[in-house]
């Protein structure tokens, strides 16, 4: 790949571009957002061009619009990939539960693209081996697997509601459509719907139960996090039921790590 500099020149040549050209431009760009840090002037693209400079985000999205390119093309360019962001996640953990929505400007995810033909889905696999080839795949060719009803959170890493269910740290899709709360039929802690619950504090993963006008946030028997009984709806609202889960295995840590009961109370 080129240099990000010399990229940026050849697009603008491509266009028939001159330096005075993106000055005049960047100019009414700087005048529509009363912002100075929009304009280009000569000497600084000639710096970004053949020394390497780095354009601020201002004027790298003012190259964006000029050029017609992507945003996310030209961050690449520096080494800034927004398709990194599914694998960068694991690397920082927030201590509270939250509606993740940082997968949703994505362009593309690389997913395998032909399997082996030896492959069985009824059996246990290292899928890695079963992969015959990856490719890079345009999100918008999924958007036939869309469905508008899921959203997606992620257990803080001090949410130990639902320990060792759903350990925290682990991403959770979440089926928005199955909001009501339902009262037994389940034969295991498994076939238990698990909800995620906005309060006023934040959110959490929990078992619910009704009681008249109240609604019981109950947390896995094996977690050190009392139940909790709030007014329903004014100060819990049921955003939909787990549907999915992936978690990191073989993680722990030692009992005297765990947050104190004052911080469970302000995180859960």
């Amino acid at each position: 790949m080129l240099p990000a500099g010399k990229s940026l020149r050849t697009l603008r040549e491509k266009l028939g571009l001159t330096m005075r050209d993106i000055e005049t431009s960047s100019a009414r760009m700087a005048e529509k957002y009363r912002n100075e840090e929009f304009s280009i002037p000569p000497s600084r693209l000639s710096d970004i061009e053949t020394k390497g400079v780095l354009p601020s985000i201002f004027r790298l999205y003012t190259l964006a619009v000029i050029y017609r390119r992507d945003l996310r093309e030209l961050l690449a360019w520096y080494g800034v990939d927004m398709n990194n962001v599914a694998s960068d996640l694991g690397l920082i953990s927030p201590p509270r539960s939250h509606v993740s929505e940082a997968l949703s400007g994505l362009s593309s995810v690389q997913m395998p693209v032909r399997m082996d033909p030896g492959f069985d889905q009824q059996r246990t696999a290292n899928l890695g081996r079963m992969v015959e080839q990856w490719g890079l795949v345009p999100l918008a060719y999924l958007a036939q697997f869309a469905h508008s009803d899921f959203t997606y959170g992620y257990i803080g890493n001090e949410d130990l509601t639902m320990y060792p269910l759903l350990p925290p740290g682990s991403f959770i899709q979440v089926d928005e459509s199955r909001n009501k709360v339902s009262e037994g039929g389940w034969r295991t802690e498994y076939e238990r719907p698990i909800y995620f619950v906005e309060t006023r504090v934040g959110y959490t993963c929990c078992w619910c139960s009704l009681a008249g006008e109240a609604i019981i946030l109950q947390s896995h028997p094996l977690s050190p996090v009392a139940a909790r009984v709030l007014r329903f709806p004014q100060e819990a609202e049921v955003i939909g039921q787990v549907v999915g889960v992936a978690i990191r295995l073989g993680e722990w840590r030692p009992l005297e790590n765990l947050p104190t009961q004052k911080e469970r109370s302000a995180l859960n």
